[in-house]
């Protein structure tokens, strides 16, 4: 079965940075995008960044454009999030997230906490 595993959340002072990682297994890994979306409290899950199955195109929420930068290594089964530049209201849970053959699949996500 598909699974999708984060980690790498924490607590970080604004300005700092963080790497998440999400490690698939259960589907064929070099077939499909991946996704992160992130959900604070109080608030809807969004989007966040998502990446095309060969790597080659990236999108991004004009929230985290220019500063997050989503990648992935298919030999690994991984796909990364790099956060630079955090802010408070990037505090959230963040998700990785897949669609394979129509179904949504989710991590159980990882805790970011940006305060001073």
């Amino acid at each position: 079965q598909v699974q999708l595993v984060e980690s790498g959340g924490g607590l970080v002072q604004p300005g700092g940075s963080l790497r998440l990682s999400c490690a698939a297994s259960g589907f064929t890994f070099r077939l499909y995008a991946m996704s992160w979306y992130r959900q604070a409290p109080g608030k809807e899950r969004e989007f966040v960044a998502r990446i095309t199955y060969s790597g080659l195109s990236t999108n991004y929420a004009d929230s985290v454009k220019g500063r997050f930068a989503i990648s992935r290594d298919n030999a690994k089964d991984t796909v990364y999030l790099q956060m630079n530049v955090l802010k408070p209201d990037d505090t959230a849970v963040y998700y990785c997230n897949t669609r394979v053959l129509n179904n949504d699949y989710w991590g159980q996500g990882t805790q970011v906490t940006v305060s001073s």
